[in-house]
């Protein structure tokens, strides 16, 4: 059965926090979006937030900026003062067809691009009613950032060792398959353990896994991985898993004593000069952040993201990452096509030796050290993913090296 009263201090927490916190934002409002939430499909809020895979075009772009007004959400307090982007050049994208950016911007439901070179904007621009303020949800980006924050932990010593097993900080693993997979597994989704990611497929794992009612405050994901199994070695074969980076999320929550947005803002946001508060939805049973998706932030601070990366790559004294997740998060640790493209901490890799953090639903940031370039999109594709969709991204990505060239 639901649990009728959890579910309505979820709506409520919901309502509070926007209420107490819009104050230290102000780019968000605090409004009662009751009636909303009451038109998504599902009962729990578990079973609203898994029927985003199936919302319509309509509501994906109305409701995309506005996760964290429709689910229980944590604030990431923004810095005291901005890093500075100067703004100096309009870029023109160039196709090798008729293709605008305009007209790939509309035909790709895009609803904001940015380009940064050499900590400058080189091209920004965005669909109506979207602006530098708004807020967008990151789906997948998310687990980029999960992966930074393990990173941190990691260079503070909250996490000893990536080989060590998850039951050393998740205790609820214990005598359980993930209790046995390593830290670097689970970073690499190289568990061995069974999952299904088919976002089109209501009865797969990643459209499963927040349906059931809570079971105590133990976390949706907990519940859910508890039970799966081994069906390869760990560490020998490559399963993309969104399951598996919320565990990320909680191994950094259990290590370091912090919610993933208070982490984020206290070792990224504030320190690397983010414009805009962000928020990160959290789960409604343990009220823990989701660390596979829901970090919701401005167009520019998700390519901020980017330049972090692009700085921490190069080594210096001050880095906030350790040092080995530094050299081999972008790496190509398993390859994923024949073309020599792979994965390496829950950033991609291409062969060129550029990387990206990439969404459901068309978000990215895209870095390549070898330009100093960062590329970052939010956007509401009409599907979660397809190859169309997917070669469409990269043509506009090859259209802005070559405009740059």
């Amino acid at each position: 059965m639901i649990n009728c009263k959890h579910f309505l201090f979820s709506m409520l927490l919901t309502l509070v926090t926007l209420a107490t916190t819009a104050q230290n934002c102000e780019t968000l409002e605090s409004i009662d979006r009751s009636d909303e939430i009451a038109n998504i499909s599902g009962s729990t809020m578990g079973q609203k937030l898994e029927s985003l895979l199936f919302w319509s075009q309509e509501e994906k772009e109305r409701r995309f900026p506005i996760m964290q007004e429709l689910f229980p959400s944590i604030l990431v307090p923004a810095a005291t003062h901005t890093s500075a982007l100067e703004k100096t050049e309009n870029l023109k994208p160039k196709w090798d067809d008729k293709t605008t950016l305009t007209s790939y911007m509309s035909d790709n439901h895009v609803q904001g691009v940015i380009v940064i070179q050499n900590n400058k904007i080189k091209l920004e621009e965005y669909s109506n009613g979207i602006d530098k303020e708004t807020l967008w949800t990151s789906f997948s980006v998310a687990k980029s950032v999960s992966s930074m924050l393990v990173g941190i932990a990691l260079k503070e010593g909250d996490i000893e060792s990536l080989d060590d097993p998850l039951k050393k900080y998740i205790t609820e693993l214990e005598g359980y398959d993930y209790g046995e997979v390593s830290v670097r597994q689970l970073l690499t989704m190289t568990s061995g353990i069974a999952w299904n990611e088919d976002y089109e497929n209501h009865n797969s794992d990643v459209a499963q896994m927040y349906l059931q009612p809570c079971e105590g405050n133990e976390s949706h994901i907990l519940t859910y991985m508890k039970q799966l199994k081994f069906s390869n070695k760990p560490g020998t074969t490559w399963n993309y898993s969104t399951g598996e980076t919320d565990l990320v999320g909680i191994l950094v929550q259990k290590a370091t004593g912090k919610s993933l947005a208070e982490y984020l803002s206290e070792k990224i946001w504030k320190p690397w000069g983010m414009e805009n508060c962000a928020y990160w939805l959290a789960d409604e049973c343990s009220n823990e952040n989701i660390g596979g998706s829901g970090l919701s932030a401005s167009l520019r601070d998700f390519a901020r993201i980017g330049t972090l990366m692009l700085s921490e790559s190069k080594l210096n004294d001050n880095n906030i990452l350790a040092e080995e997740w530094v050299k081999d998060a972008t790496s190509v640790l398993y390859k994923t096509n024949e073309q020599g493209d792979g994965y390496g901490y829950l950033w991609w890799r291409s062969n060129s030796g550029s990387y990206a953090a990439v969404g459901i639903f068309g978000q990215m940031i895209y870095i390549d050290p070898s330009k100093d370039l960062v590329i970052a999109q939010i956007a509401a594709w009409p599907r979660a993913s397809s190859k169309e969709l997917t070669k469409g991204r990269k043509e506009f990505v090859n259209a802005v090296i070559k405009a740059l060239e």
